[in-house]
């Protein structure tokens, strides 16, 4: 186990929202999955992005939620968008027209050229787990102008190999991606409770280009499946400033307290 997560005043998570939210910049087009890429999207929003389009998956555009939503079909992302539109519009207008500048992805597994599976673990046919599905996101990582990747990081979802194939993200890497004809530029950044990974020129697998302080680059390669490449000189991501863990743990607070009251159905 790294010092950052016995010793520092956050917690990994808090560490990959903040590290995956300071990535999206003032006025990014956002197709945003639910989970840490949703609180991470909406942590930019709030502090040093005012301006980013959010776009969920159900219709939502521009929305600007208080609380985080539950599900892509969470009332409150209808009730703080700029505008609902039906689900085909948000794939054919928006995604496949290319005006989506990163999309935002979590998964069950990930492997060295950046595939995601969030369909089953173990056999298809008889699978140890079977998991919720890829939804939308196999089209955003088809076709977002760049992909970010929000997983934690360990040998049970750092693969070598995938159990199956639920998004494409460089294939079997060299060109793979390219030659397929897939629009978009693919997963640029993997965030993970180590650091950030990012594929390399020419092979496209990725490696570790950045820690957090107090982690040893030797544990992410330990919680990593395959043969982790580390970078001769490695980036040493700023801890969460005040402003951001407040308003993160704001953020949470609020979301705890929205779900936790009863649901009032009309009579």
């Amino acid at each position: 186990m790294s010092s950052v997560r016995a010793a520092a005043p956050w917690t990994p998570d808090e560490m990959m929202t903040v590290t995956a939210a300071r990535m999206l910049w003032n006025g990014c087009v956002c197709f945003v999955g639910i989970g840490l890429p949703s609180a991470a999207a909406n942590l930019a929003r709030l502090l040093h992005a005012p301006q980013i389009v959010l776009i969920y998956e159900s219709g939502t555009i521009g929305t600007r939620p208080e609380v985080l939503p539950l599900s892509i079909g969470d009332g409150e992302l209808a009730d703080t968008a700029a505008a609902v539109v039906p689900l085909p519009e948000i794939f054919a207008y928006w995604l496949q027209g290319g005006r989506i500048d990163v999309g935002f992805l979590g998964a069950a597994q990930v492997d060295r050229f950046g595939n995601l599976n969030s369909t089953v673990i173990g056999p298809y046919a008889r699978p140890k787990v079977r998991l919720p599905g890829a939804g939308g996101a196999p089209e955003i990582a088809a076709h977002a102008r760049q992909v970010f990747v929000v997983l934690k990081q360990s040998a049970r979802s750092f693969v070598p190999k995938l159990d199956f194939v639920s998004s494409a993200g460089f294939l079997d890497g060299g060109g793979a991606r390219g030659r397929s004809g897939a629009p978009g530029a693919g997963p640029q950044a993997i965030i993970t409770d180590y650091g950030v990974l990012r594929p390399q020129p020419g092979t496209e697998e990725f490696a570790l280009v950045a820690r957090y302080e107090g982690v040893d680059p030797a544990d992410a390669v330990r919680a990593t499946g395959w043969p982790l490449a580390v970078a001769e000189r490695l980036e040493v991501i700023a801890p969460p400033t005040t402003v951001e863990l407040e308003a993160l743990r704001a953020l949470h607070a609020r979301t705890q307290t929205a779900h936790s009251r009863p649901v009032e159905l009309p009579v």
